[in-house]
């Protein structure tokens, strides 16, 4: 087989599975927190699986991460915080709930980050064409809200809290990082690490510890039924896959094309959700959605901007592959 037909069938499966990935796995979270009703357990069984697949590959050569050390580590604990928040938060919009609720709120983000940066960082206003696109993604947050049948303050609670999170991690925290000079798998290691470190924290916090130990003793030692088991398990290895394919998929395709990928994942993510169960929104609502949608493909072009050469630091996009997590 000729060379170039070796390098077109592994990118094709390497978008392939980056594809797969993101695009199921906001619904295994979601299937993950219904079966298994523990959001920081659940968090903390994530970053241990991605934690632990880095090192281990670090091990066996596979991978190379930046040695862990502690003056690196305090530099990185604030950011690590408001990553484990934004998750945290990210996990208990998913428990109270659907997955289209989530994907919109997740859109939501460029419109917040770009008043963060004009008030607050003293940034130039978006272009005609980026105001436009935001305002795209604002009616249709405004009308799925609107239209959301399964309105719970609860819910939107949750969302507010993980709006708060994730635009703090995307205008404040990405530059701080980024002078820490990790490669990106120095990065993932840093952020599930830590995150895993301050989980028992929140454990505790939010009283969810008692609630294990009384699912523990009522089910003879035992907090995973199979389902819960399987879905759980499906959601770490999914969460630190999303990482790898991600990683490797936008090192062999153009921003271009990985854009394209990310837009199709979410239109994926919709079709998969509503396919396989009811946990989703109303016709409306899906419209509004896809309105949503098409409002973050006119802002990811109309911000695309040409690559700057690679740096040996953690740039904006290698710090999005390591919130797999997050992103749907």
């Amino acid at each position: 087989m000729p060379p170039s037909r070796k390098q077109n069938y592994a990118t094709s499966s390497l978008v392939i599975g980056y594809a797969l990935c993101s695009s199921l796995l906001s619904v295994i979270n979601k299937l993950a927190i219904t079966h298994f009703n523990y959001p920081a357990l659940l968090t903390a069984l994530q970053y241990l699986t991605s934690s632990l697949s880095v090192y281990l590959l670090g091990k066996l050569r596979l991978l190379r991460h930046d040695p862990f050390s502690l003056p690196t580590a305090k530099r990185f604990l604030p950011a690590a915080a408001v990553f484990y928040l934004a998750i945290f938060t990210n996990t208990n919009l998913l428990r109270h709930a659907n997955v289209d609720t989530f994907i919109v709120f997740r859109s939501l983000t460029p419109l917040l980050v770009a008043a963060a940066d004009t008030l607050l960082r003293s940034q130039p206003p978006p272009s005609g064409l980026t105001f436009l696109s935001l305002l795209v993604i604002l009616a249709g947050a405004v009308g799925y809200v609107a239209n959301d049948s399964a309105f719970t303050l609860t819910a939107y609670s949750w969302a507010v809290g993980y709006l708060v999170t994730i635009t703090t991690e995307m205008v404040y925290i990405k530059h701080m990082v980024s002078s820490l000079d990790l490669n990106t798998w120095g990065f993932v290691l840093y952020n599930n690490l830590l995150s895993l470190m301050i989980a028992p924290v929140f454990w505790f916090l939010t009283g969810e510890h008692t609630d294990v130990l009384t699912a523990v003793n009522s089910n003879g030692g035992n907090v995973f039924d199979p389902v819960a088991f399987f879905a759980v398990a499906l959601s770490c290895v999914f969460g630190f896959l999303i990482s790898v394919f991600g990683f490797a998929a936008r090192q062999a395709i153009s921003a271009t094309a990985f854009t394209v990928t990310g837009v199709v994942n979410k239109f994926l993510t919709v079709v998969i959700n509503v396919v396989i169960w009811d946990k989703h929104a109303t016709p409306v609502g899906l419209v509004c959605l896809l309105v949503t949608i098409c409002g973050g493909v006119g802002y990811q072009q109309s911000v695309t901007v040409v690559k700057k050469p690679h740096t040996g630091k953690v740039d904006d996009e290698l710090r999005e592959l390591s919130k797999g997590d997050t992103d749907a």
